[in-house]
């Protein structure tokens, strides 16, 4: 089935990561994850993804910096930054730099799961 959208969750939070892969891959998408920026921007660069679901705050390089690199190297990627830190600053710099959308944690699933259609289907 190479029509399934392929997501990559990346999230510092291990938790997370697990939790969230195994919602999406239960709606019928192709998963990968990334505890960091570095790795996200390593597993970009090996294989495509249709979305991406960015945590901003990391250690190593955070999500804006990486939502930076795909805009510039891959604009076709879409992203969707997931943060606990929602506030308007944040979700205003993420959509300056090019963000689809804005979710804060702890996310609600059928918020996330409408808004990944929705960005899918632009």
């Amino acid at each position: 089935m190479d029509n399934q959208h392929k997501i990559l969750v990346v999230d510092d939070e291990e938790a997370l990561r697990t939790v969230l892969s195994g919602e999406l891959v239960n709606e019928g998408y192709e998963v990968g994850t990334a505890g960091d920026g570095d790795e996200a921007i390593t597993i970009i660069k090996q294989r495509p993804f249709d979305i991406v679901l960015l945590d901003i705050k990391m250690p190593k390089v955070d999500g804006f910096e990486v939502l930076k690199f795909i805009k510039k190297d891959y604009p076709s990627i879409k992203v969707i930054m997931l943060t606990a830190f929602a506030d308007l600053k944040n979700a205003i710099e993420s959509k300056k730099l090019g963000a689809e959308d804005f979710i804060s944690k702890p996310y609600d699933l059928v918020d996330l799961l409408t808004t990944i259609e929705r960005v899918l289907g632009d």
